[in-house]
């Protein structure tokens, strides 16, 4: 069981190195935190972008890349897709987004050629580090999927359990959120929740230990759940949260992060290997944690 964030970054550091690429790499915010977490151990970069660019960015913040290697590309699509071929060509085990667009580097990840497609579902992994709860939490989709439907549901649950599994959590107990604890016919949430714990209780949802409808304060509240007379093994003690769609699910990762003060990190999953996509207004500890969390599976 993982408690804390700082347990990812031992766990980075506790196996052979990982390689990390950074697509599009002339980006002052991306680049500072590459490095930070080469400097903190966490794994070794490769910068593809234009190096006069890149190099310009590292005198401005004393940057030290002398340690990094440097693939000069001006272009940023052709960049996306040279970071994506290493990833492929097991070049690199982490793909990250640098100064191009979010669709520019999906549209190579996704490309049937060359790109890095599993099967299932693109879907975005967010960990949450909280005072108020007694291990490390994990919540999807608050970045990729506006409305998911049910067998979209059901990928982007696979891929958040199959990346605990890799973190070390052999059967996560998942949490399928609707605004009630029990199933109403009118609220398509509680529906897709009920139906997917029967799919966990008939092992088509494999290697978890699912339940739903649960409402929030069921999941991660014992007390709440007793009160209220639901027996679960999830109740109270949630690994993941399964949000009904983006709106609940960006919402209540905010609210986490601004009103409950959590320490976060996320990845995105779905794909060969896990993609770094750190946002401007992530604070730097969210994207050095978010990177750790990329480097730390197995």
């Amino acid at each position: 069981m993982l408690k804390t964030l700082k347990e990812l970054h031992e766990k980075a550091r506790g196996h052979s190195k990982r390689r990390l690429v950074l697509a599009a790499a002339h980006d002052a915010n991306a680049m500072g935190a590459v490095i930070s977490a080469c400097e903190n151990g966490l794994v070794d970069a490769i910068l593809v972008g234009d190096k006069s660019r890149i190099d310009r960015i590292a005198e401005e913040h004393s940057y030290d890349t002398g340690n990094l290697t440097i693939i000069n590309e001006t272009d940023n699509a052709k960049a996306a897709v040279t970071a994506v071929n290493m990833v492929r060509n097991k070049e690199a085990d982490i793909l990250m987004k640098g100064n191009l667009g979010t669709a520019i580097l999906l549209k190579a990840v996704l490309n049937k050629e060359f790109g890095l497609r599993t099967g299932e579902q693109i879907s975005h992994l967010a960990l949450f580090e909280l005072s108020s709860y007694h291990k490390l939490i994990g919540l999807t989709d608050a970045a990729m999927n506006i409305a998911p439907e049910l067998n979209e549901k059901i990928s982007i649950t696979r891929n958040a359990i199959n990346y605990f599994r890799k973190l070390g959590v052999e059967r996560p107990k998942v949490a399928v959120l609707s605004a009630v604890e029990t199933v109403n016919p009118s609220m398509k949430s509680s529906m897709e929740a009920s139906a997917m714990a029967k799919m966990g209780d008939r092992g088509q949802i494999r290697n978890c230990i699912i339940d739903g409808p649960l409402a929030f304060d069921n999941a991660i509240s014992k007390k709440s759940a007793d009160l209220k007379g639901i027996i679960s093994p999830v109740a109270g003690d949630a690994d993941i949260l399964v949000a009904d769609d983006i709106e609940a699910a960006n919402g209540l990762y905010k609210a986490l992060i601004y009103f409950a003060g959590a320490a976060c990190a996320a990845v995105i999953l779905g794909a060969a290997a896990p993609i770094v996509l750190t946002s401007r207004a992530d604070s730097d500890e969210t994207k050095l944690n978010s990177i750790a969390l990329a480097a730390a599976i197995d």
